[in-house]
Order: structure tokens, then C-alpha cells, then sequence
């Protein structure tokens, strides 16, 4: 059994969210989202090692939340960087351990134990998993002569988390930085590295948007109900 560490990533600025609070301190049902994403890891498996990716100008507000909360979750804090290539390199650069290692957006507090398991287990078994859904609306590829029809059925949207081998990871991040590089798996693909996909869940959302903070605080209120 490999050991098991989650780089939750959570340097954006949330720029969308309309708001002068940073959106990974935003509150779901009375708490920061960011505490409920390293709450669902915790849950999954209380040994998992949890990095926390933050903007080191935001290090002093994470600290006054997490006394105001009540925190207790061990985690060790990284730095962000400019881009999500940096930040997520900037929490690997701290990790001395082997094992598998998840990478995971802040904005996605939704993420359950049954994608946790069935991604850390295939990653286990075949080096890497990234999760998956259907597109659920019809698509048109646009060009310079005009747009077309595709088929969505070839087409799937990818979620987090995107869990590896730490050596694969290791690997990647050997490589310079392309724009291209908008995930840990497309970085995968620039190496030749096959990508395994896991089926995700509808409900694991990334929050960019005040609208996705409402659909977000309805499925959490949910589920406390039932």
C-alpha cells in the first residue's frame, strides 16, 4: 500500500466571485470551502498527508481561520505561485515522501469518499487516474472558415482529484512549462504517459462562480437533511 498525500490547490484570486473575500476562505454552511475539501480527504483517510497550496500574502488569514475554527486537521502550508504549474510544483518541492499523490483544486469541497477511493485505488493499480463525466450539452468546434457540429460522446470533462505516482509527478514537473499545461494530466500527455479515466461525479464542482456557491450550499444543506 502506497502512502497517500493531497496537494489541494488554492492560490486563485476568485477574481469571478465578485467578492473582496479570497474564494477559498468563502463559507459553505458556516465554514471556509477550502477546510470542507481537506475535511472530505480527511474523512476518506485520516493518515493522508494534506499540503495546502496558499498565496503567501493569504498565510496570516488562513492561520486567524483556522484558530477561529477550531481547526485541527493536520497539514503543512506551501506557497502559491503565478500559475497553477508553479503552485502545484511549489507543493511538490515539499513532499520528501514516495507513495501516490493527489492533486486537487480548493474549489471543489463536493469531492466524496467514493471518487477519493475509486481514484487513489486505480491509481494504485494502473500509476495514475483522473475523473470524468459526460458533457452533458451539445458542442461546435469553431474555426476560421466558420463552426460545425462535434460528436460529445468522443469528448468528456475532466475533474479533480488527479492522483499519480509520486515519480510520474516528479517527472513531469521536470518538464519546462507550456500553456498547454492546463492540468497534471495534460502534462501526462506531453510525456507519453497513458492516462487512466475514472468515472467522476456530477456533484464534485469546481466553485468559480457566486451561482456555483449557491448550487453548491443547496447539494451541502442536502445532505445534512438526509
Amino acid at each position: 500500500m502506497h502512502i497517500k498525500t493531497c496537494i489541494v490547490v488554492a492560490g486563485g484570486k476568485g477574481v469571478r466571485m465578485q467578492t473582496d473575500t479570497p474564494k477559498q476562505f468563502l463559507t459553505l454552511t458556516g465554514k471556509p470551502m477550502v477546510m470542507l475539501t481537506m475535511e472530505a480527504f480527511y474523512r476518506y483517510d485520516p493518515k493522508l498527508k494534506i499540503i495546502l497550496v496558499l498565496p503567501e500574502f493569504l498565510f496570516q488569514t488562513w492561520y486567524n481561520l483556522c484558530k477561529k475554527f477550531e481547526f485541527k486537521i493536520p497539514y503543512t502550508v506551501a506557497a502559491g505561485g503565478k500559475t497553477r504549474y508553479n503552485s502545484v510544483k511549489n507543493g511538490l518541492n515539499i513532499l520528501h515522501d514516495t507513495g501516490l499523490v493527489a492533486v486537487h483544486d480548493g474549489a471543489r469541497p463536493l469531492v466524496s469518499t467514493r471518487l477519493l477511493k475509486r481514484c487513489f485505488e486505480t491509481a494504485e493499480k494502473k500509476g495514475n487516474a483522473v475523473p470524468c463525466i459526460p458533457l452533458p450539452v451539445s458542442l461546435r468546434k469553431i474555426g476560421k472558415t466558420g463552426n460545425l457540429s462535434v460528436d460529445r460522446s468522443q469528448y468528456v470533462a475532466v475533474q479533480t482529484p488527479q492522483v499519480f505516482k509520486k515519480e510520474l509527478l516528479d517527472a513531469a514537473f521536470q518538464q519546462p512549462y507550456q500553456d498547454n499545461f492546463t492540468d497534471e494530466a495534460s502534462m501526462m500527455d506531453h510525456m507519453g504517459i497513458p492516462i487512466h479515466l475514472v468515472q467522476g461525479e456530477p456533484g464534485n464542482i469546481k466553485i468559480t462562480t457566486p451561482e456555483d456557491l449557491l448550487f453548491a450550499e443547496t447539494l451541502l444543506r442536502k445532505e445534512e437533511i438526509s
